[in-house]
C-alpha cells in the first residue's frame, strides 16, 4: 500500500507512486547547517549638521549559504554503505557559477573511495562513490564557502558521518525470499510477498515492486498506510483502507516499505500480494527494522518494473559513468 508523501525536484522525471502510502513522511530530517546571517549592515544616515557624514560602515556579504546536509553526522546516526551525502544550499546556483562552487566541497573518508558530485537541481546536489563505502570507518565533508569569491561572510560548513555494518539484501520476487547478508556472511532468509501487480496508471502497473538497487531511507515501528494516494478517502468506499503497520523500513520515494506483513501469512514464501511493499513476517520484519540503517542497499529483483534513479535514494541505479555526467567539473 503506497504513495508518493513529498514533492520531488522538479527536474526529476515523475515518479509513480505504488500502493503502500504512508500518511506521514517517516523519512528524518538531517540537521540544517546553520548559516551566517544574510546582507549588509545598513549605512548610518547623514547628521543633520553641517559635519561631513559618517563613512558608510559594511559587513563581509554572503552569497551562498547551506541549508540542509543529509545524513545526519557520526553522534546522531550510523549510516548504511551505500549513503549518499545529499547537499542543499539556501539559494540557487546558477549554471556559470556550479562548477567553481562543487570545487569547494570536499569528501575524505578513512579507507579512500572514489566518487563524485552530481547536480540534481539548482540548489541540490549529491555525493555517490564509485564503489559502495567500506564499512566501520568515519567519513568527512566539508564546504569551503569562505574561499568562493564574493562570499567574504561565509563559514566553511564540515559533517563527520559514521559508516555501520555493511548490510546489503536481497529481495527475490519469483522465489519469494529476503536473503540479508552482513559484512559479506548470510545473517538471515525471510519469506517474502511483493507486489502482485494488476493496477496500471500511465502505462505502469503501480501494484509492481519496483526491481533495483534501493538504498533505505528511513524507518518507523509503527507507519499509518492509507488509500488516499489514489484519492479514496471515503470509509464507505470499498477500497478505503487505513492500517497501522509495525516494522516499517522505507526503500523509494514512491512509497515501498520492507515491513510486517498486516496478516495474510500464507501468502509469505509462496506468491505476491502485496500493493508493491515488501511484505515480511513478524518476526523477520522486526529484525530487519532493527538492523536497518538510512543508505542500506536493498537489491530488488524478479518484477517488469523498473525503479527509477531519482526514486527516493535510488543513485546506484545509474552506472557511476552515467552519474559523473552530472558533475559540474569536466
Amino acid at each position: 500500500m503506497k504513495r508518493v508523501t513529498r514533492m520531488l525536484p522538479a527536474l526529476f522525471a515523475l515518479v509513480v507512486a505504488t500502493a503502500c502510502a504512508a500518511e506521514t513522511a517517516p523519512i528524518p530530517q538531517a540537521r540544517p547547517t546553520a548559516a551566517a546571517p544574510q546582507g549588509q549592515a545598513a549605512v548610518a544616515p547623514a547628521a543633520a549638521t553641517t559635519t561631513p557624514s559618517p563613512t558608510p560602515t559594511t559587513t563581509a556579504k554572503i552569497k551562498l549559504g547551506i541549508a540542509d546536509i543529509t545524513p545526519m553526522g557520526e553522534k546522531t546516526e550510523k549510516v548504511g554503505v551505500g549513503f549518499p551525502i545529499i547537499v542543499t544550499f539556501d539559494r540557487d546556483v546558477k549554471t556559470k557559477d556550479r562548477a567553481t562552487v562543487e570545487a569547494l566541497l570536499q569528501v575524505e573518508s578513512d579507507k579512500p573511495n572514489e566518487g563524485a558530485w552530481r547536480w540534481v537541481s539548482t540548489r541540490k546536489i549529491i555525493y555517490r562513490t564509485k564503489a559502495y563505502w567500506k564499512p566501520y570507518q568515519k567519513v568527512l565533508f566539508t564546504a569551503r564557502l569562505s574561499e568562493l569569491p564574493g562570499n567574504t561572510g561565509a563559514k566553511n560548513v564540515s559533517r563527520r558521518f559514521a559508516v555501520g555494518s555493511q548490510n546489503i539484501s536481497l529481495v527475490d520476487t519469483r522465489k519469494h525470499v529476503m536473503k540479508v547478508y552482513r559484512n559479506g556472511k548470510l545473517a538471515k532468509k525471510i519469506p517474502i510477498s511483493a507486489g502482485r501487480g494488476g493496477l496500471v496508471r500511465g502505462g505502469v502497473d503501480v501494484y509492481l515492486t519496483t526491481s533495483g538497487t534501493h538504498l533505505t531511507m528511513g524507518k518507523k515501528a509503527v507507519e499509518t498506510m492509507t488509500s488516499s494516494w489514489m484519492g479514496v478517502t471515503d470509509p464507505k468506499d470499498p477500497r478505503y483502507y487505513k492500517e497501522e503497520i509495525p516494522w516499517a523500513v522505507r526503500i523509494s520515494d514512491s512509497g515501498e516499505y520492507v515491513h510486517q506483513s498486516a496478516g495474510y501469512y500464507q501468502y509469505l514464501g509462496r506468491s505476491n500480494q502485496s500493493h508493491g511493499c515488501v511484505r515480511a513476517t513478524p518476526e523477520g520484519a522486526k529484525w530487519f527494522y532493527t538492523i536497518a540503517q538510512r543508505g542500506d542497499v536493498v537489491k530488488i529483483t524478479g518484477t517488469k518494473r523498473k525503479l527509477q534513479w531519482n526514486n527516493g535514494w535510488s543513485y546506484w541505479q545509474l552506472s557511476y559513468s552515467q552519474w559523473k555526467k552530472g558533475s559540474a567539473l569536466k
